[in-house]
């Protein structure tokens, strides 16, 4: 099901996203009874953000790319549950409401400026036709990746710290 882009925006940032996550948080102390559990959701978690973000890879609709790119951020929100660390996958959340709002924000003025061409095989040299619109998708994919001192840097860095110490001697 396809809709705007603001409504996008809200829905893959913080409504679709918030209550799978917080519904693993709230429901912590029943999953900390049960190590098979946490452990099926690790692997859920871990499954979800490799194969959504594969899946990513191969689209060319610039809404479906952002669209896949929740669902693997949702894995890692799930895999932060898992570990037993409800406050990082809550803290990955709030961080990732931000930046995909600001990314699905930036495509909508992007498709509105082409025209509304969805398909990013068509599009190139946006730089210099929309420089706002290509500083804040840039933003907005730097801080989704991880880069350093940007929101996904510290919630990602901390989801993969707190895993090497679970997992490691």
């Amino acid at each position: 099901m396809e809709g705007p882009t603001p409504v996008s925006a809200l829905i893959h940032a913080a409504t679709m996203v918030t209550a799978g996550v917080f519904l693993i948080a709230r429901c912590s102390f029943m999953f900390e009874f049960s190590p098979i559990a946490l452990n099926l959701i690790v692997f859920i978690g871990s499954a979800t953000a490799f194969f959504a973000s594969t899946t990513g890879l191969f689209q060319n609709d610039m809404k479906r790319v952002i669209a896949y790119s929740t669902c693997s951020q949702l894995g890692y929100m799930v895999f932060a549950c898992g570990l037993s660390s409800y406050e990082v996958g809550v803290f990955h959340l709030s961080n990732h409401a931000f930046f995909k709002a600001l990314l699905f924000l930036g495509a909508g003025s992007v498709i509105h400026a082409v025209s509304d061409e969805q398909d990013m095989r068509k599009m190139g040299g946006l730089k210099n036709l929309l420089p706002f619109s290509y500083s804040i998708m840039l933003i907005g994919s730097l801080a989704l990746m991880g880069f350093p001192f940007l929101a996904g840097f510290y919630s990602k860095d901390t989801i993969l710290e707190i895993a090497y110490a679970k997992y490691t001697i």
